[in-house]
């Protein structure tokens, strides 16, 4: 249970649902309800199935290019850090990814789909948690449930992100975006120090 709750608290950390509203209300801003709606079911869609394809997919693409699993390790630690510390020092995700807007017709793929909910951070997460070498089919099963759940809950709160907003302000998700990105930068040493650890074992 307690695997089960750490891995799901380190899924909405890298996922960072609250950090998606922002940019979900800037990129659809110039829609009606409905449309947002459908952007905020359509994005969340589009990104569970990236997601899933890493999982799925993502390990074998690195075992045919010969990467260990030690490497994997710490390259996607370091990743992960670096992600990390642009969620704690940096402009932030909201702002960084409601910049990168140039096209409002078709935001639910770019910038909500990808990366604000599938971001690189999360495609790197998803494939260190369902390494085949560690967990069993059982436990990938179940990180892959976590992933829907979480990205399920990111839907719910788009779908909501008005009201989200308006009670939290958008000063209150930055910072709860900034205490996400530290727990994920603490995840993403621990996964460096288990690769060189199991490395130099």
């Amino acid at each position: 249970m307690k695997e089960i709750l750490t891995s799901f608290l380190f899924l909405f950390a890298v996922i960072d649902p609250l950090g998606s509203i922002p940019v979900y209300l800037e990129a659809t801003k110039n829609f009606d309800k409905k449309y947002k709606k459908r952007v905020a079911i359509r994005a969340s869609f589009v990104a569970f199935l990236v997601l899933l394809f890493f999982i799925v997919i993502g390990q074998l693409i690195l075992e045919g290019m010969n990467v260990t699993l030690d490497a994997f390790q710490i390259s996607g630690g370091v990743i992960l850090f670096l992600f990390a510390l642009t969620m704690i020092f940096g402009e932030g995700k909201p702002e960084t990814e409601k910049h990168g807007i140039k096209d409002y017709k078709h935001v639910t793929i770019f910038p909500v789909a990808i990366p604000s909910i599938a971001s690189p951070g999360a495609i790197m997460a998803v494939v260190l948690l369902t390494d085949n070498h560690i967990y069993t089919v059982q436990q990938q099963l179940l990180t892959t449930l976590l992933v829907f759940l979480v990205v399920g809950l990111t839907g719910l709160l788009l779908l909501a992100a008005n009201k989200v907003q308006d009670k939290i302000g958008e000063y209150g998700i930055t910072v709860i975006s900034k205490i996400m990105g530290l727990i994920l930068a603490s995840y993403a040493v621990q996964s460096i120090l288990s690769g060189l650890k199991d490395f130099f074992a």
